[in-house]
């Protein structure tokens, strides 16, 4: 068993455990109504205590937040906004799928998290590592999770980042 502890940034005080809904709102976010899919899939399938969320791109307001291949013409940094945004919108399929609330997340299991990269690029980990860290933020400890970071040579609509999640419920 590892021992590695990464620092989460958690906004978990001694004693209390936020909910969810109340570590985003202390991050200065909130979950954007749950994204319709743009062809022919579902937005989550459920099994047991797992929700499997289909690939969400980061979309804000209806439209992709960017496009294109990282680094260029998509910085690294601007990549791992995205991959918050991808996480944000999956959370609001979760949310969704739960009955508009994140308190039944027992943790996060895994991310698939897909860059688009020009030939070359190997910094995939540091994009996803936008998505993990705000999961780790918002869950503590129950936002860790396994994780494939996998470069690709196109998206969907051209998007620079898509994220699929399994997710554990009580």
């Amino acid at each position: 068993m590892s021992t590695n502890s990464a620092p989460t940034n958690s906004v978990a005080r001694p004693g209390q455990d936020p909910s969810p809904h109340q570590a985003l709102s202390a991050l200065g976010l909130v979950l954007p109504p749950a994204p319709k899919p743009v062809a022919s899939y579902i937005p989550f399938v459920r099994s047991g205590s797992l929700i499997f969320v289909s690939g969400q791109l980061p979309m804000r307001e209806g439209a992709l937040i960017a496009t294109g291949s990282c680094p260029a013409p998509v910085t690294v940094e601007v990549a791992q906004q995205c991959a918050r945004q991808c996480v944000l919108n999956g959370l609001a399929v979760v949310a969704d799928a739960l009955g508009g609330s994140l308190d039944r997340v027992e943790r996060i299991v895994r991310l698939g998290v897909f860059v688009s990269s020009v030939d070359g690029f190997t910094e995939q980990p540091k994009v996803a590592n936008g998505a993990s860290e705000l999961l780790q933020q918002v869950f503590g400890e129950r936002g860790r999770h396994a994780r494939a970071a996998v470069g690709v040579n196109a998206l969907p609509l051209g998007a620079c980042v898509e994220v699929e999640m399994t997710v554990e419920v009580r």
